[in-house]
């Protein structure tokens, strides 16, 4: 069975930053790509995409809102996967999930195959 659990979300004032983190258990973390998604606020239909990294971790995308201001990065002997944002904007506010698929990136939500409950960013202005 593979768990994923996100945690390191917060309130932040604008131009603010936080890290997030996702660990990965029960799974072959090595072999995953990773990704972050969010839901804002009355979108709960709609996962937007943040910014993914493939299974050997030269491979990274991001969304346009997020471009230059979040890094994501791995680190494959404690399973984990981080999304480092920066600049943070009331527009950042959101639950953010990440998600496994083997190997190799999408910016689809639909690719992925597990994900975690997720953990809220706020940000105020």
């Amino acid at each position: 069975q593979v768990h994923l659990g996100e945690s390191g979300g917060g309130l932040v004032q604008r131009g603010g930053s936080l890290k997030l983190s996702c660990v990965v258990s029960g799974g072959a973390f090595a072999d995953y790509a990773m990704a972050w998604f969010r839901q804002a606020p009355g979108k709960e239909r709609e996962r937007e995409f943040v910014a993914s990294i493939n299974f050997s971790g030269n491979g990274k995308h991001y969304g346009d809102a997020v471009k230059g201001r979040f890094t994501i990065s791995r680190h494959d002997v404690l399973n984990t996967v981080y999304l480092q944002m920066d600049s943070l904007q009331p527009e950042d506010t959101a639950r953010y999930y990440c998600a496994s698929r083997y190997y190799y990136e999408d910016q689809n939500p639909d690719a992925y195959d597990y994900w975690g409950k997720g953990t809220s960013v706020t940000v105020s202005s």
